[in-house]
């Protein structure tokens, strides 16, 4: 059902990679006439059903994506990435596009704080998260009437985001090999 997604959706992923290395964006331009094609192609060559799978596929996309959109790991382009991937592929072959951008987005990412040298950060945030580990905070940094970060602390978060559009690509391209 799938093989005449391969060349929208590889021509696709490769421009919003590259666009999201290089500017750190994935653009509208290129993600909604995605969607909506898929969407269209789906309904013609298996009427509602493929509808329905166009929809289930991007409905699984928003929900696993969405989750990490609103925790803030994430940007809304690489939802709407993934939600036009999943209008293309599926409900069955989104889920393992997911798992496997996942896998390949982890990889990414400790190569990134390695790269960047902030690995023990990246250690030391993702226990926070899992296991509860809290700093202790001094008396006076609690009473400090500014809680705003330091410029310095600005500009190594924004250079510590990863663009995440080429894991989706991988693993998205991945899926096609593993059905």
């Amino acid at each position: 059902m799938h093989s005449f997604a391969w060349w929208p959706t590889l021509i696709v992923v490769l421009v919003a990679s590259a666009t999201d290395l290089r500017w750190r964006r994935i653009p509208n331009w290129l993600v909604f006439p995605f969607l909506l094609a898929g969407f269209a192609i789906s309904g013609w060559l298996h009427g509602w059903r493929g509808l329905a799978a166009s929809g289930e596929g991007m409905a699984l996309a928003l929900l696993a994506f969405g989750l990490f959109f609103f925790l803030g790991g994430m940007g809304a382009g690489d939802v709407k990435l993934c939600a036009a991937i999943g209008a293309w592929i599926g409900p069955q072959q989104m889920l393992l596009a997911l798992i496997m951008t996942a896998l390949v987005g982890g990889v990414m990412a400790l190569g990134w704080a390695l790269v960047g040298g902030f690995a023990n950060e990246l250690f030391q945030e993702t226990g926070n998260l899992l296991l509860g580990w809290t700093k202790k905070k001094s008396a006076s940094a609690e009473d400090s009437p500014s809680s705003a970060p330091a410029p310095a602390e600005i500009r190594s978060a924004v250079r510590r985001k990863m663009p995440y559009a080429p894991a989706i690509a991988i693993g998205t391209l991945m899926s096609f090999f593993a059905r």
